[in-house]
């Protein structure tokens, strides 16, 4: 497995990854907030009564844009076959590195390439001198939920207003 730096020439292997995903389980978030005193939120998974597939609420049209910014655009790939792929743009002041995407083709998901394109992703940021890693994905994108947990992110907010299907985005952030 080779994971470099990827290409204008990447870009249409990568729109063709399938970045469905099957879940059966869903984050639920709760608030509870009190006037001038406390907020409240609790996040706790639920067991779904069947599996269902779903999709992340972005499409790739922002990659060739990004990939003109500069920012950290990895491919894994193996035997010529691009596998999977990050796409991570810098933000503000101090520099943080933002995972946009993080998608490995189906058939080759839980054998690493994930957390392979991850760490390069964060060896790339201490070279820049990064100072976090955001990470955000829906509430039921339980396979993304625990893959952050996995390596470290913490839950730092949600935003239940920013994507037009109504899902909820729930962020994470780890130190690089």
């Amino acid at each position: 497995m080779i994971i470099r730096q990827g290409g204008l020439r990447d870009i249409n292997d990568c729109v063709a990854i399938d970045t469905s995903y099957d879940t059966e389980h869903v984050w639920q978030v709760r608030t509870e907030e009190k006037p001038y005193q406390e907020i409240l939120i609790t996040l706790h998974p639920i067991k779904l009564p069947r599996p269902v597939r779903s999709r992340p609420p972005r499409d790739s049209d922002h990659l060739i844009e990004d990939w003109q910014g500069g920012g950290c655009f990895l491919v894994a790939e193996d035997d010529g076959e691009l596998r999977g792929y990050l796409n991570m743009t810098v933000e503000g002041r101090p520099a943080v590195g933002w995972i946009k995407d993080l998608a490995v083709m189906e058939r080759h998901r839980r054998q690493g390439i994930g957390s392979d394109l991850l760490r390069a992703a964060m060896r790339w940021g201490r070279r820049r001198g990064l100072s976090n890693l955001l990470l955000e994905t829906q509430t039921k994108n339980y396979p993304a939920i625990c893959f952050c947990r996995k390596h470290g992110f913490l839950f730092c907010g949600f935003n239940d207003h920013i994507y037009v299907s109504q899902d909820i985005a729930i962020f994470f952030a780890r130190g690089v």
